[in-house]
């Protein structure tokens, strides 16, 4: 599949939003930790993904019923779902200064993901977190995602590299009062 940028400027996929504070102490003292045994940014952006997958609980899958969006939220609190891991993911790889965007694909409904760019080239990732079924890794060798879209049910992957959380994700996550809420709320469509 053929990734495309939202926009050119590679620069964007550095910045700093509402959700990916990457900025905030929490997110630099976490990236601050990961970079320290890292040896070099490929080495950090892996430890980065093993980070949010292994040790960010998601939400469902615990029965956690908060919800968070923010990336410093989500690693204070060490629980959210897959948008909110992907955020927290984003902050990290871009607090060292590494290209990150926020990725979909639709199964049923949307599921988020990241992609990560090293040597010119863009690479999804999924944080979500492992579990009976679902064993996602950080590759650059083709991508090791937790689910395949299956097209004869009407899935499909979504192209769009956005530098910032998709309006429909964001307004699912800070509209919801609890996991229960947002799973009756989650997109169905970008």
């Amino acid at each position: 599949m053929q990734l495309i940028q939202e926009t050119p400027d590679l620069s964007a996929y550095l910045a700093a939003d509402e959700a990916i504070d990457h900025h905030h102490p929490r997110v630099r003292e976490v990236s601050a930790r990961l970079a320290a045994d890292a040896q070099d940014s490929y080495d950090y952006a892996r430890a980065a993904f093993a980070y949010v997958r292994d040790r960010v609980t998601h939400s469902q899958d615990v029965g956690d019923p908060r919800v968070t969006w923010r990336a410093s939220d989500v690693l204070e609190q060490g629980t959210g779902i897959c948008y909110a891991k992907s955020h927290a993911l984003a902050a990290l790889l871009r607090a060292e200064d590494i290209p990150a965007a926020l990725c979909y694909q639709h199964l049923g409904v949307v599921h988020g993901l990241v992609a990560v760019r090293f040597n010119g080239a863009w690479h999804r990732q999924d944080p979500r977190g492992n579990k009976p079924g679902v064993d996602a890794r950080f590759s650059l060798d083709g991508e090791h995602l937790a689910f395949t879209p299956d097209p004869a049910a009407g899935e499909s992957d979504h192209p769009v590299l956005y530098a910032a959380p998709h309006p429909a994700v964001l307004r699912a996550l800070r509209d919801a009062t609890d996991r229960a809420h947002l799973w009756r709320t989650l997109p169905t469509a970008l």
